[in-house]
């Protein structure tokens, strides 16, 4: 019997839609890693990105006393320098895997790691992760993990079949700050929470047209996405203040951008002509601005600019019924408190709700500095994690819901700002979770 136009088009419809649901959202192939413990080991660890960040981490990594066995970077004097870090913190030297693009895939084969840093360009993110943890490595990976939904899925299915963590390692959500209002939001003194802000608002323009470091690769992102490339700083804290992933998730967003202008006037201020940067057309709108609304009904202003002049700010605030904290200075106001409509300082709740990795750790994160000493906190709580047998703080759910703006922010502009529904890379599982265990560490 012939079939009609209109069922053509009806079966036609239901075919792309049935597609765009298994994109969205493939089904469980392997039991679900939250919550589940490292194996107790003093984790031995391969690097792979020996960069400014790369070595940043590798000092952190050190100075937690964690072995450094192999090393691995397309730049063999990288390489050599970070190698010099591990001998004069007195260990043996790390092999170094500096063979080309693909030298991390020696590395990751190697038997004697527990444990694969991920610190290169965004591009690799997810071929070096896939290929660590399909050895049977844990992973921790530098910010954002995945840059495309295909890519989110893709670290949580091999997470799961594989049995390992894939750790994101934003930092941010281990400062002396957001863990401190970590605390005061599981105390209750926030209220019931209604909306957060966060962002990435850094003057990257010197770095982004240097020709080394991450000159040589980032300012080519602007010329290829319109959207906020770098979600993951701002947006992590609130998440966990949120508790996303953990009662709440993220439902849908709405992203728009302004023109992009910034780049292109520092290139003509500073830029001689016929330098090869001339031809590229930089597209990613200066000031990108994602609303996330979540699926408990609270609101989420996320920013992202790094191509104009602006003091750096990641927003960080969250607001409830009885209150509001904002960052960038420090501030907070709460309901009666004296002073009348003028925000307070948070040194007086320092004394009750200071995080214990920071009543612990902090004096010697201070010293090294790192982001104010975020990174030796974030670092030193993995390894402990790790050495004690704990699920990590942040798993491979938290890294691919903070990574999913940067794609969703694209696909929002592309439709006009139309909202995008979030995948629920929990698979339902966030209605069983409670809040976010870096407010609850006991030590």
């Amino acid at each position: 019997m012939p079939t009609s136009r209109r069922e053509f088009l009806r079966a036609g419809t239901a075919t792309a839609a049935a597609v765009l649901a298994a994109q969205a959202a493939p089904p469980a192939s392997a039991a679900t890693v939250i919550g589940m413990q490292f194996e107790r080991v003093n984790p031995r660890l391969g690097l792979i990105g020996t960069g400014g960040r790369g070595t940043a981490l590798l000092e952190n990594f050190l100075a937690a006393d964690v072995q450094v066995n192999a090393l691995c970077d397309i730049v063999p004097d990288k390489a050599k320098h970070a190698q010099s870090l591990v001998t004069q913190a007195g260990q043996k030297a790390p092999e170094l895997y500096t063979d080309g693009d693909h030298a991390f895939e020696n590395l990751v084969a190697r038997a004697d790691l527990d444990l694969v840093v991920i610190a290169t360009p965004w591009r690799w993110h997810v071929p070096m992760a896939v290929a660590a943890l399909r050895q049977g490595k844990h992973v921790a990976t530098e910010v954002p993990a995945a840059t495309t939904i295909e890519e989110c899925w893709q670290l949580v299915d091999t997470s799961e079949k594989t049995r390992r963590h894939c750790v994101m390692l934003e930092n941010c959500c281990y400062g002396e700050n957001e863990t401190l209002v970590l605390g005061m939001v599981r105390a209750g003194l926030f209220g019931d929470l209604l909306y957060g802000e966060a962002a990435y608002i850094h003057d990257l323009r010197e770095e982004l047209f240097s020709n080394q470091g991450e000159g040589l690769w980032r300012r080519t992102v602007h010329t290829e996405r319109d959207g906020n490339l770098y979600p993951t700083h701002g947006l992590g804290p609130v998440a966990n203040y949120m508790g996303i992933n953990r009662g709440d998730r993220f439902d849908y967003l709405v992203s728009m951008s302004t023109p992009a202008r910034g780049l292109a006037e520092y290139r003509a201020a500073h830029i001689p002509p016929g330098d090869a940067k001339w031809k590229e057309r930089y597209i990613d709108g200066d000031m990108n601005t994602s609303l996330i609304k979540t699926a408990n009904g609270l609101t989420i202003n996320l920013q992202h600019d790094v191509s104009n002049p602006h003091p750096y700010d990641r927003l960080n605030t969250i607001a409830g019924t009885k209150g509001v904290f904002k960052d960038y200075p420090p501030r907070i106001y709460f309901d009666g408190q004296p002073g009348g409509e003028n925000y307070g300082s948070i040194e007086p709740y320092k004394a009750q709700y200071e995080n214990p990795l920071w009543k612990k750790q902090g004096e010697i994160a201070r010293k090294l500095g790192g982001h104010g000493g975020m990174d030796f906190i974030e670092c030193y709580r993995l390894t402990e994690c790790m050495r004690q047998g704990l699920a990590p703080d942040l798993d491979v759910y938290d890294a691919a819901a903070w990574s999913a703006p940067g794609p969703l922010s694209r696909e929002s502009i592309a439709q006009g700002s139309a909202p995008v529904k979030f995948p629920d890379f929990t698979r339902g599982k966030w209605k069983e979770r409670k809040g976010s265990p870096i407010a609850s560490i006991e030590i």
